[in-house]
C-alpha cells in the first residue's frame, strides 16, 4: 500500500542518483507576454534566448529562477496567451512554486496587485504561500518557509518533520513539527516575519 512507502532523506538504492534540478521546460505563448510575467514581474533574468534545437522556428527562452535553476519556455511569435485556468490531466503541470524572501511579502503582494494578478494567500503549515496565475492560466505559487531551512539540509529537515507529524497523529505537517525537526538536528530555529493567513487546507 502507498502508506508503506518509506519517507526518508536517505539516498535510495537506485541505479541513478540525480544531483539537482537543472531546468524545467514549458510550452509558452509568445516572447513579450512571457518576458513581461517572468522577468518584469517575478524578477527572473532572461539569461539565454535561441532557436529550439528540435524546431528552429520556435524560440527557446531561459530564465534564472534565482538560484541558478533554470525555467525555460518554447514560444512562438503570434501565439496568443490564454489566462483562463488550465485543466490539468495526468502528466500535466498542476503548478510551479518559486521561493521568495519572507521579509518582502507585502511588496510581493503589492506588485501582484499593481500588475493585475489576483492571488490567494494561505498558511500551509510549514510554509506560507501566495497563489496566482501567469498569462497562460498556469498556477504559480510564491512560497516562503516559515522557518529558515539551510538548502543543503532541506530534505533532511522535511523528512524529520514528517516523522514528527506522524508521531503527533497530525493530518498535515505544521510549524511545530518543523521547529522540532530543526531543534533535533541542531539547527537554529528562526521564524520568518510572516502575517497570519487562512490555512487553505483542502485546495487552492
Amino acid at each position: 500500500m502507498s502508506e508503506d512507502v518509506p519517507v526518508t532523506a536517505d539516498l535510495p538504492d537506485s541505479p541513478v542518483h540525480t544531483t539537482g534540478l537543472d531546468h524545467v521546460t514549458l510550452v509558452g505563448s509568445n516572447v513579450e507576454d512571457t518576458v513581461e510575467f517572468y522577468r518584469d514581474l517575478l524578477g527572473m533574468p532572461l539569461v539565454l534566448r535561441q532557436p529550439n534545437l528540435d524546431a528552429p522556428h520556435v524560440t527557446h527562452l531561459f530564465f534564472d529562477t534565482g538560484d541558478g535553476r533554470i525555467l525555460t519556455f518554447f514560444v512562438e511569435e503570434g501565439r496568443q496567451s490564454n489566462p483562463q485556468p488550465q485543466r490539468t490531466g495526468v502528466g500535466g503541470v498542476h503548478h510551479i512554486a518559486f521561493r521568495f524572501d519572507p521579509a518582502r511579502i507585502e511588496e510581493v503582494k503589492q506588485a501582484l496587485d499593481d500588475a493585475g494578478h489576483g492571488y490567494n494567500e494561505f498558511d500551509r503549515g510549514i510554509f506560507h504561500s501566495l497563489y496566482t496565475r501567469d498569462h497562460n492560466g498556469l498556477v504559480i505559487e510564491l512560497s516562503t518557509d516559515k522557518y529558515v531551512i539551510p538548502d543543503e539540509r532541506r530534505g533532511e529537515v522535511l523528512a524529520l518533520a514528517q516523522q514528527k507529524r506522524l508521531e503527533d497523529g497530525a493530518e498535515y505537517a505544521e510549524g511545530e513539527h518543523l521547529e522540532a525537526a530543526l531543534e533535533e538536528l541542531g539547527l537554529d530555529v528562526e521564524r520568518a516575519p510572516l502575517p497570519d493567513a487562512d490555512s487553505g487546507a483542502g485546495g487552492l
